[in-house]
């Protein structure tokens, strides 16, 4: 594979120069290979089909048809089209994104693709229901929830959403949302404990992560680090 990402890589910053960014492009290669995507909406890579590699190949591997899966922190929408590729129309994909601009591609990528079985929600994901403060920190990438943020957000905790939706217990939650997983992971505790959902959880700082790392393994939880980086961690229940 190394060859042709490189390959792909070169095409990528190709696709830079000389596409538009508002162009509706086919992805180039894997899973989703001829699903449309907006060139602006995100990295070039998801337009190639080669974003976060390791991770995505392993994250289509782990979750199977009729699954429900939960994307938290969903972006423009990578991971839900790839869910919701492999699920099926028995399955579902609930994606959760707060920032505008990021769900307004969300959105789009669910419409022009024609996907039926997605639940799109523009809310942060925490452990509350209510509304707070969302900062922008760089890029689209890099927001998060944030006392001094500029704009609001409204908030849910996962517990409360499967509450309200008993029928879409997740087999599978990816969460990557910029400083907030640990909170994310507390609001899902009761999913956590009675479900045993498949966790690819995303971190960003030490602490968090030894929190996150020790709230899991409380809850009997193996932790498998993605492509040699402590960061990225894919947690499945330990049955033993």
């Amino acid at each position: 594979m190394k060859p042709i990402y490189r390959f792909m890589t070169l095409v990528g910053k190709l696709f830079k120069i000389i596409i538009p960014d508002e162009m509706i492009v086919p992805i180039l290669m894997g899973r989703l290979k001829g699903k449309k995507w907006v060139i602006s909406s995100s990295n070039i890579e998801c337009a190639l089909g080669t974003y976060e590699y390791k991770k995505h190949i392993l994250f289509a591997k782990e979750i199977s048809i009729s699954d429900v899966v939960y994307d938290i922190g969903a972006h423009a929408g990578f991971y839900t089209l790839l869910a919701s590729e492999i699920v099926g129309f028995k399955g579902s994909v609930v994606a959760f994104e707060p920032l505008p601009q990021n769900f307004f591609y969300l959105k789009k990528h669910v419409e022009i693709n024609q996907t039926s079985n997605v639940i799109i929600n523009n809310v942060a994901v925490t452990n509350f229901i209510g509304v707070s403060s969302f900062r922008l920190v760089g890029n689209t990438y890099t927001g998060r929830l944030d006392d001094n943020g500029e704009i609001e957000v409204e908030t849910i905790s996962l517990n409360d959403f499967v509450l309200k939706n008993p029928d879409l217990i997740p087999d599978c939650i990816k969460i990557d949302v910029e400083g907030s997983e640990y909170d994310v992971l507390k609001g899902a505790s009761h999913i956590i404990s009675n479900n045993k959902p498949k966790i690819f959880l995303a971190t960003h700082n030490e602490f968090i992560h030894k929190k996150c790392v020790d709230f899991l393994k409380s809850y009997n939880y193996n932790l498998e680090s993605i492509n040699n980086q402590n960061d990225e961690i894919f947690a499945y229940y330990n049955i033993e």
